[in-house]
């Protein structure tokens, strides 16, 4: 049994790699040996079962992973076509996730013939349903051994919280399951048939592996030695002063654990630590984690931290900064539920006091019921239901295309000329806002006071069009617009000049010049504008909508004078401070504040049929489905999905924009974040917090939502919206850029292709590209999108000098 031992450990030892043994090919099977709902199902015909380490100390992973054969994904890919369904390539079913704990009566026998079989339980299925991964003829013995070895010693991780190294043979033998047998995945055989030869346990496995195994053993132990000299871990920062408080509202025992940025997990640092949640001045709120012989950490309760509970491992996620501006990810897991619960609703009651400014306890049933919503992916209910949605199961295609072959801008060009010029132009500007054509194919980025054009070619690049050089009134005054807007088919854009707070501007595309200016009002300014309906740019329709910081109205070009329509006119009285606004197919109106509510209309001039409570962040960016179902809020660190359709209660079948929400039929609002270690590794990448561009639904008539867009620094990020509605905990996908990114959008009629605008370029992406948020992909410093990313061609550049 020492070589097997000593196998493990080198396997569990080697911490630089996710995956810890792997079984390279199989079957996998769903077996129902007492379902009416059919005996066996195959899932994968072609499949690779992994165990993985899951970030997390002490928690692994069982994968099986379906294989495709050559050729066959590009085939999917075109039966499916550039308008066909986005997930059939990376659907639901090319990947099936368990979380490797003992209730799965994990084991293995090997069959008649050689045959080997793993079997565990579908926990979210009916009694006696059994996932069963049938082994190809050229699996070895050995390496059937090895990998029920390693699953016995991770559940045993699971269990007792220790090292497998510490565990002895009685302890790992309660994890042995091999006395329950294994029915056929084949329907022609009984279910209840017991394997004839039992699977050769400890004496002939370790006999085989020592013949296997025992050359090279020495020499990867060695390199793996050697390797984690060289490796500096994680540690944590000094602790800040304790301010004095006034009110306990969390005080819990649990363990702490530091995010390790070298081995991509979290780091036992104490067993038993206090923490406590306090209010330490007016508004002011304090987190503090102290250990029996230090002070481990301390700092102010505030939306930065990005709070994440996961009742499944009973742990509590968080970001802590320094005065630096370092960033660290800390995870405290406490001993049962009941008690992280407790501390939930200290440090979440904390939290909403210090974004709001008023008492928990003094507002209202609703408010309380959708802020506790909009955290509702926090709640046990999603442990409980974790097993179900695996069965939605899906993972983005990690295809990272070749350089040469891969959409890109046109400013990069494989052909060195003597027109070259450099990439960064001397005249301070860079790109600042994307505007997306519906119409036609073009995208228009904002630079300073010009506004380059792009043209959207068949095999999805941009092609640089035109230059539109000078950005001026009708008076001749140079400005820089604060926000674009396409409108009227495409064929004038609107323009906002800060400096001209009460008017907009009129340009005509095809002439590339200013040729009107709109007085809106003169005491109403015009903080932002919206088109009337979401596809009206594709129309001639004039009219469109404005807002100042208290006011939502219509305006009409085409009247005489100011170009306000009185009549349409929705004014508050207080400061309500508007953020932006939205429209729905069928012109629906959501707008958004700084204090974070959002209001809901059918129509302009009247009152709001429904009003969103403010979670206490303001909201930067909005965008609403076409259909009115999906409304999307950006804050600075989070998203915020709002399913507007009411499901019970006498509206049911009706919208919020519709009929005005009941007592009955709430909102379901759900909280996008990015998990704390993945935060933590942007901001320790990028030395910059996060700061989320406005997010957008991909659009298109008779389109549904798939996907969302978003960026923060040099990272674009795109949450699948079938994960998202399952409740996955692996949503989004990223790709890296080595520039912050500006702007981002959707090519019009598509979830495939990604307009992105950096500050001194534009590319066309491939969704495909966008990986899995690694410590790799994180970390990985990307190259530019040609073959020379240092020149480029003067009739290529977005601010062109001619």
């Amino acid at each position: 049994m020492f070589m097997l031992r000593n196998v493990t450990k080198y396997l569990f030892g080697d911490t630089s790699k996710e995956s810890i043994v792997e079984i390279p090919q199989g079957q996998l099977y769903l077996v129902r040996p007492l379902s009416p709902k059919g005996y066996s199902e195959l899932i994968f015909k072609d499949a690779a079962a992994t165990i993985r380490r899951t970030g997390q100390e002490y928690q692994y992973q069982l994968v099986v992973q379906r294989a495709y054969e050559e050729g066959e994904a590009e085939l999917l890919a075109e039966e499916v076509g550039d308008d066909g369904d986005a997930e059939a390539l990376s659907g639901d079913k090319d990947e099936k996730t368990f979380l490797l704990d003992q209730s799965l009566h994990f084991r293995s026998e090997i069959r008649h013939g050689g045959e080997a079989v793993f079997a565990w339980r579908d926990l979210s299925g009916d009694p006696g349903d059994l996932y069963e991964f049938v082994c190809d003829h050229s699996v070895q013995a050995a390496e059937v051994g090895t990998f029920e070895m390693v699953a016995i010693k991770c559940q045993y991780e699971r269990k007792f919280r220790k090292p497998q190294e510490a565990a002895t043979e009685k302890d790992l033998q309660q994890f042995n399951f091999t006395d329950q047998t294994i029915p056929s995945a084949s329907a022609v055989s009984s279910p209840i048939t017991k394997a004839i030869d039992p699977p050769p346990k400890p004496k002939a496995i370790e006999d085989s592996l020592a013949r296997q195994t025992q050359k090279d053993l020495s020499l990867r132990e060695a390199k793996s030695r050697a390797s984690d000299k060289e490796v500096t871990h994680t540690t944590a920062p000094p602790s800040a002063m304790i301010p004095k408080g006034s009110e306990v509202l969390a005080k819990e025992r649990a363990e702490l654990h530091l995010f390790d940025f070298p081995s991509g997990s979290f780091m036992l640092q104490d067993r038993s630590v206090l923490a406590t949640v306090s209010e330490v001045g007016k508004w002011e709120y304090w987190l503090q984690i102290t250990g029996d012989e230090r002070e481990w950490l301390g700092q102010p309760v505030v939306a930065d931290i990005n709070p994440v509970f996961n009742f499944e491992y009973l742990s509590f996620i968080f970001n802590h900064y320094t005065e630096d501006g370092s960033a660290y990810s800390w995870l405290l897991r406490f001993k049962d539920q009941e008690t992280e619960e407790r501390f939930q609703e200290g440090l979440m009651r904390a939290l909403w006091e210090r974004l709001n400014e008023i008492k928990w306890t003094k507002s209202t049933d609703d408010e309380r019921q959708y802020v506790l919503d909009a955290f509702q992916d926090l709640t046990l209910e999603d442990a409980e239901n974790a097993a179900k949605e695996e069965e939605d199961d899906e993972e983005e295609e990690e295809v990272e295309q070749d350089q040469n072959d891969s959409q890109r801008s046109e400013e990069y060009d494989s052909d060195e000329s003597a027109d070259d010029v450099v990439t960064k132009p001397d005249d301070g500007n860079t790109n600042s806002q994307l505007a997306v054509g519906y119409k036609h194919d073009r995208s228009f980025v904002v630079r300073g006071s010009k506004i380059g054009v792009f043209k959207h070619t068949p095999n999805n690049n941009l092609e640089f069009s035109t230059n539109i050089s000078k950005v001026e009134t009708p008076g001749g005054k140079l400005f820089s617009p604060k926000k674009v807007m396409l409108h009227s088919e495409d064929t004038d854009m609107i323009l906002q000049n800060e400096a001209n707070p009460n008017s907009l501007y009129r340009m005509d595309l095809e002439y590339g010049k200013v040729v009107d200016e709109w007085k809106v009002h003169d005491d109403i300014a015009v903080k932002t504008f919206a088109p009337e309906k979401k596809f009206s740019q594709m129309t001639g329709e004039q009219t469109f909508l404005g807002l100042s910081h208290n006011a939502l109205y219509r305006v009409d070009p085409r009247l005489s004078g100011n170009k306000m329509v009185e009549s349409d006119l929705k004014q508050y009285t207080s400061k309500n401070a508007f953020t932006s606004a939205a429209t729905t197919e069928k012109g629906y109106i959501a707008v958004a504040s700084e204090k974070g509510d959002i209001r809901m209309f059918d129509k302009l001039g009247l009152r709001a049929k429904s009003q969103l409570p403010a979670l206490g962040d303001p909201i930067i960016g909005l965008d609403v489905s076409a259909d009115g179902r999906w409304v999307l809020a950006t804050c600075r660190t989070f998203l915020l999905l709002i399913d507007a359709l009411q499901k019970e209660g006498k509206n049911e079948g009706k919208l919020g924009f519709e009929k005005p929400f009941g007592k009955d039929s709430k909102p379901q609002p759900k909280r996008l974040t990015l998990q704390p270690s993945h935060v933590a590794q942007f901001q320790h990448e990028t030395k910059a917090a996060l700061d989320f561009t406005p997010a957008h639904f991909n659009t298109g008539v008779d389109d549904k939502v798939t996907s969302i867009i978003t960026a923060t620094g040099p990272f674009i990020v795109t949450w699948n919206m079938k994960k998202v509605l399952a409740g996955r905990k692996d949503p989004y996908t990223i790709k890296r850029y080595d520039q912050e990114v500006k702007a981002d959008d959707f090519k019009y009629g598509s979830d495939r292709n990604v307009i992105v605008a950096l500050p001194n370029e534009v590319n066309m992406v491939a969704k495909q590209s966008f990986k899995k948020p690694t410590r790799e992909s994180i970390a990985a410093t990307p190259r530019a999108s040609g073959r020379f990313s240092s020149r480029l061609r003067k009739s290529d550049v977005v601010n062109s000098p001619y």
